[in-house]
């Protein structure tokens, strides 16, 4: 008869508590993708760094996002038929739509 390991628990991922409210987050998030293409003012780019400076989950959103353009540049953009590029017309078209 083989003895079983007691399964110890794992322990839990950890996220840091946030300090400020999630919304701050969200409006920051947005922002990020201007800030990476340098099209921020310099008081808005400010207020950005010290956010990131005190929240890692921004911080890691950003390392992601920088490591996705990263990867994005690097890749030929690929080959569309003319009714992929109608379709995606459409689909950008639709979800620009004021609602």
């Amino acid at each position: 008869m083989e003895k079983r390991k007691a399964s110890r628990p794992r322990p839990k991922a950890t996220t840091p508590a946030h300090k400020h409210g999630k919304g701050r987050c969200v409006a920051i998030l947005r922002k990020l993708s201007a800030y990476l293409d340098d099209e921020l003012s310099g008081e808005i780019c400010s207020d950005l760094r010290r956010h990131l400076g005190t929240c890692p989950n921004c911080e890691e959103f950003l390392t992601s996002l920088r490591q996705t353009v990263t990867l994005c540049r690097h890749q030929p953009a690929p080959a569309l038929s003319s009714a992929e590029r109608a379709r995606m017309r459409a689909n950008i078209l639709r979800a620009a739509r004021p609602r």
